[in-house]
C-alpha cells in the first residue's frame, strides 16, 4: 500500500493536471471551494493513519458506500433537485482521508459532484480542477514523509505514462459521445465496479 497509493497519486495528478488544462473554463470553483477544506483535514488524517491503519474494515466499507451511489445512478433514483452544499462537509472529509489512504478521493468527490452538476463537461472539467489541488497537498505530504522517495517508484511511473495517456485518449472519445444521462449512468457502472473491486481486495 505504501508504494501503490503514491504510484496511483502520481498518475492520477498528471491525467488531471492534463484534462484540467484542456478545460480549465468549464471548471466551476463555486463548487470546489466548500470541498477544500474538509479535504485538507482528510488529508491530514489519512497519511497519519496510512502505515498503522488496518486496511480490510476500511475497503469494505468504502466497497458498499460506492456500490450503493452506483446503483442509484444506474437506475435513476437521485432525481432532478441538486444535493445540498452541506454535503460538502462528509464529502471533502471521506474524499480527503479516502485519498490518502488508498491513492484516491474520486469516489466520494464525484458522488457529491454528480448530484451537484449536471453537464457532463463542467462535472469532469471541475473534478480534474479539484484533483489537482487535493491531489497537490498529497503530493507534497508524501514527500515530506518519505513516500516518494522510494526505489522503483520513479521508474514504474515513467513506465505507466504511455498506458495512461492511450486511457485519456480513449476515454476523451467516449466521453464527447456521450449525452449527459449516459454520462451519469457510465459512472454509475464504474461505481459498482470500483465498489466490487474494493471488497475482492478486502477480503481476497
Amino acid at each position: 500500500m505504501q508504494f501503490v497509493v503514491p504510484f496511483i497519486l502520481l498518475l492520477d495528478f498528471t491525467a488531471s493536471a492534463v484534462m484540467g488544462h484542456k478545460a480549465k473554463q468549464h471548471v466551476n470553483w463555486k463548487e470546489i471551494r466548500p470541498l477544500l477544506p474538509f479535504s485538507l483535514i482528510g488529508i491530514g488524517l489519512g497519511v497519519a493513519l496510512l502505515i498503522k491503519l488496518p486496511m480490510e474494515p476500511l475497503l469494505t466499507g468504502l466497497g458498499l458506500f460506492v456500490m450503493v451511489f452506483g446503483v442509484r445512478n444506474l437506475l435513476n433514483l437521485h432525481g432532478d433537485k441538486p444535493a445540498s452544499q452541506w454535503w460538502a462537509i462528509p464529502a471533502g472529509l471521506t474524499g480527503g482521508t479516502v485519498g490518502a489512504l488508498f491513492g484516491t478521493g474520486g469516489p466520494p468527490f464525484i458522488i457529491y459532484l454528480s448530484h451537484r452538476l449536471r453537464d457532463k463537461v463542467e462535472l469532469r472539467a471541475t473534478f480534474s480542477g479539484l484533483f489537482l489541488i487535493d491531489g497537490g497537498v498529497r503530493l507534497i505530504m508524501f514527500l515530506v514523509t518519505g513516500l516518494l522517495l522510494q526505489p522503483g517508484l520513479l521508474l514504474a511511473y515513467l513506465g505507466a505514462l504511455p498506458i495512461m495517456a492511450l486511457g485519456l485518449k480513449m476515454g476523451h472519445k467516449i466521453h464527447l459521445g456521450l449525452s449527459n444521462e449516459q454520462m451519469l449512468r457510465l459512472i454509475g457502472t464504474l461505481r459498482l465496479g470500483s465498489g466490487v473491486s474494493l471488497l475482492w481486495k478486502a477480503w481476497a
